[in-house]
């Protein structure tokens, strides 16, 4: 695969998971805003939302990372795929 068209595929992986962490967002703020069986299961809820949230942000910046290794260690930063709160670094 040439380099741009592997550079344009992950960068895309990159937006959906942006799009995916953004929701896994919305839902924990539902869920927070909303009474849960009990104060112990909300916390529980709420806590796996953000791990979630946190293994998106890991995959994209894995992502990021196959892109500048395949640049040759060149640090890139696309911030139309990063997720939100995330680094500036790739």
């Amino acid at each position: 695969m040439d380099k741009e068209t592997f550079t344009a595929q992950a960068n895309s992986l990159r937006t959906a998971i942006k799009g995916i962490g953004e929701q896994v967002l919305e839902v924990k703020a539902r869920v927070f805003n909303h009474d849960v069986a009990t104060d112990e299961d909300r916390g529980e809820v709420l806590a796996n939302f953000m791990l979630a949230y946190r293994h998106l942000e890991d995959a994209s910046m894995r992502l990021g990372k196959c892109i500048q290794a395949r640049d040759g260690g060149v640090s890139i930063y696309d911030k139309a795929s990063t997720m939100p709160g995330a680094s500036t670094e790739a």
